[in-house]
């Protein structure tokens, strides 16, 4: 049979508990400490999508944002931003890139250069930092490849019908031209029959 806590001891796990729950609120207040979440780490793009680099951050002071892109090409900055401050955006970037407060970042019209890693760090201003990173893939349109071959398909088909025609009008006037030089032969023969008959 479980009976409750009395006298001493019941008292005392009341004031480990009320400590405990002081510590832990201050814990929470004292300054230091930064959190990141990337909840998509891989995001397969094709070109000219736009993607969105999505990342939640939590902090207890001010927090200044990176992000930077690394591939076969090198390492670019792209974005750093103090969280309610300035925004600093790479000149390569200036018209692609849209920072949020949550720490994201949206890039338009991606190409196969935008291919890589994109590493994020969130500093906050007590010195603790948090990192994140970010896959994407970035791949071709197929149909592109299959609307070029199509406008191909259309401009043979174009070109072999132009030929045909060009040929049933050379056929044509082959056929008339022979219609023609037979009429004279006939013509000529009939003359030369006619002249024959005279003289007999």
């Amino acid at each position: 049979l479980m009976r409750p806590l009395q006298g001493c001891r019941g008292r005392g796990v009341v004031v480990g508990t009320v400590t405990l729950c002081l510590a832990a609120g201050w814990a929470l207040q004292t300054p230091g400490g930064v959190s990141l979440v990337v909840p998509q780490p891989n995001i397969n793009a094709t070109v000219a999508q736009n993607i969105l680099l999505s990342v939640q951050y939590s902090c207890r002071g001010i927090a200044t944002i990176e992000w930077k892109h690394v591939s076969s090409w090198g390492t670019t900055s792209i974005v750093e931003w103090r969280s309610g401050n300035y925004v600093n955006i790479s000149t390569v970037y200036k018209d692609r890139v849209t920072a949020f407060e949550n720490g994201s970042i949206q890039l338009r019209n991606v190409g196969m250069r935008d291919a890589g890693y994109y590493f994020v760090t969130v500093m906050e201003e007590h010195g603790t930092n948090a990192y994140g990173t970010i896959i994407v893939n970035v791949y071709e349109i197929i149909y592109e490849d299959l609307h070029f071959v199509a406008v191909l398909f259309a401009f043979l088909a174009a070109v072999s019908a132009i030929l045909i025609c060009f040929m049933w009008l050379c056929n044509k006037s082959l056929h008339l031209f022979q219609k023609t030089a037979t009429h004279k032969l006939t013509a000529s023969t009939t003359e030369e029959i006619e002249l024959e008959s005279i003289e007999c």
